[in-house]
Order: structure tokens, then sequence, then C-alpha cells
């Protein structure tokens, strides 16, 4: 089984951090654990499967304290300009992000790292419709995640934008507005809708 064979097997994108190789072992096990699943020959096959995944990726995956470890050492060489780019960077980014949320059970945190992959693919094949139900029903599943909100936001503008494309310009509004209500302290979100009202004032 390959590295990134080990990390399909427990639902996680390749460099996932140690701990969340450690939660989506912990939930899945107990799933497929053949005590749980007496006489079941495929949960068996597929427990076996996930202890060896695991036990080889607890040989190469990292601790999210070192996976950060490289971005925290550059700010000490230039101390006036590095936090601003930081600051920048994190504002800037317009793609949906992931964190642990400690707050969340194991099975809470296996659920949002699941939406999240379902996201991604779902904006790459611009399936909007999909996307923002999905992400409604996260945020029902997961209210005080104030992540899952801002994916929320992101998966609404996209459909706005996507509507202005389509020349459906009522639904584009409708969206758009909805973005900014769910995240709007979110300055990147409020300059990418800003943008896409102004096409839509052109278009007018």
């Amino acid at each position: 089984m390959t590295i990134e064979e080990c990390y399909s097997v427990l639902g996680l994108k390749v460099g996932a951090t140690l701990e969340e190789v450690k939660t989506s072992y912990r939930v899945l096990a107990r799933q497929y654990h053949p005590d749980v699943n007496p006489g079941d020959g495929r949960s068996h096959d597929r427990f076996v499967e996930l202890n060896q995944a695991y036990h080889r990726l607890l040989e190469v995956a990292k601790p999210a304290a070192q996976v950060r470890q490289p971005s925290s050492t550059p700010p000490t060489s230039t101390p006036a300009t590095a936090p601003k780019t930081t600051v920048k960077t994190r504002v800037t980014r317009k793609e949906p992000e992931f964190r642990n949320n400690p707050r969340l059970t194991d099975l809470e945190q296996l659920l949002k790292q699941r939406g999240y992959l379902q996201l991604q693919d779902f904006l790459k094949a611009q399936r909007f419709p999909r996307a923002v139900a999905l992400v409604d029903a996260l945020a029902q599943r997961l209210p005080q995640d104030p992540e899952v909100r801002q994916w929320q936001a992101i998966a609404y503008q996209r459909w706005g934008r996507h509507a202005i494309a389509a020349g459906d310009l009522d639904k584009a509004r409708i969206y758009l507005k909805k973005a900014l209500r769910i995240d709007p302290h979110n300055r990147s979100l409020w300059m990418e809708v800003e943008r896409d009202f102004r096409r839509l004032e052109q278009i007018f």
C-alpha cells in the first residue's frame, strides 16, 4: 500500500497531520471493528486495511506543530514586514481552509474533514448547488464552528459569481448578499463580492 493509498483509506488528503490521522483512525476503527460487526467479512477486511494504513502513516505523518514550524522562523529576520505578509496571506486567500477544532468530537471532526474534501471537489467542478447544500447541512450540524460558516460564505459567493456569468442576475444578487450576511467581517470576501457587484452594474 502506497502512502497516498494509506491517506485515502483513512479518508484524508495526502499530507494530513498526525493528529488528523489519529482522529480519523479512531472513528473508522470503531465503525469497522470485528466486535461491532461479528461475522461480517467485509468489515473485518476493512478493519485490517485501516490498521495497515494507520501504522504506515504513524511513521510518515508529522505533528501539526512541526508542519507549521517553518513558517514561524522567518519573522525573526524581518520583523517589520513578516507580520504584514502573514496577515495579508490569510485575508486574501479565497479558497476554503481547514483546521482542527478541539471543541469537536472525533465523529464531528471526521464529518468536517469529509465535508471539506467534498466541498473542494464541488467547487472545482463548479457544482455550486451541491456545494451550497453541503455547507448548509454542515452548518446545521456544526453551528459553532466558524470555519464552516466561512465555507458557507465562499460557496454562496462562488454561486453568485457563476450566476452572473450565466446571466441569472437576480439569483446572483441573492447569493452575494447571503455571503456577506454569513461572514460579514471577512475582508477578502467583501472585496470579492464588491467586484462581483461591479460586474452586475456593468451589465446593466
